[in-house]
């Protein structure tokens, strides 16, 4: 349970202004009177990616050593860190619909937009951390779910009303807390024992 919760927390908050956040916003105004269309394809690409990342995870867990692995993840949760105060932009080449309707172009912007960014690669962090598999692509994707799908339902007036600057702090501040934990050791069960 404390694999879900953790990895859908961290995921949850890292995703708020996130370049797949914006896709949502573009793809709601894309796709009118079709949110439902939208998140399911939101759904069945995080579900397919995130699983795919925390499967990697689950591989590195198994090959590398314990100490190695707490230097690896404390550096990487460091990393996300900085990385989460950068602020992210949507090209217009990434917004651009295809001709196949509103779930299956979500489908396949979202599953492209995700690989490489941050929530894909602390979804690999995590599945390394954690020994679920099932637990930790949950969580990932049911924060994706809580970031997106009220960006789809909502839309621009979201943004308008939501701060994003400063839900990059906090996602900066979470992710650096739980590699400073990590590095020092005092990680409270966030590093796989050996």
């Amino acid at each position: 349970m404390e694999a879900l919760i953790t990895s859908f927390g961290m995921v949850a908050i890292a995703e708020i202004g996130d370049k797949t956040q914006l896709l949502s916003f573009v793809l709601a105004a894309r796709f009118p009177r079709q949110a439902w269309r939208i998140v399911a394809g939101i759904l069945v690409a995080t579900l397919a990616n995130h699983f795919c990342a925390a499967a990697v995870g689950d591989w590195v867990a198994l090959h590398v050593g314990p100490e190695p692995m707490r230097w690896i993840l404390g550096l990487a949760f460091l990393a996300f860190a900085i990385w989460a105060l950068i602020p992210d932009s949507l090209d217009e080449s990434d917004a651009r619909p295809l001709r196949r309707g509103a779930f299956l172009t979500t489908l396949v912007l979202f599953f492209l937009a995700e690989m490489g960014d941050k929530t894909q690669l602390a979804t690999v962090a995590l599945g390394a951390r954690y020994d679920s598999l099932l637990q930790v692509t949950l969580g990932t994707t049911l924060g994706m779910m809580a970031a997106n799908v009220p960006a789809v339902l909502v839309g621009e007036s979201l943004s308008r009303r939501f701060p994003l600057a400063r839900m990059r702090f906090v996602a900066a501040a979470i992710f650096a807390v739980f590699g400073a934990l990590i590095l020092l050791g005092l990680d409270f069960g966030l590093t796989p024992s050996g």
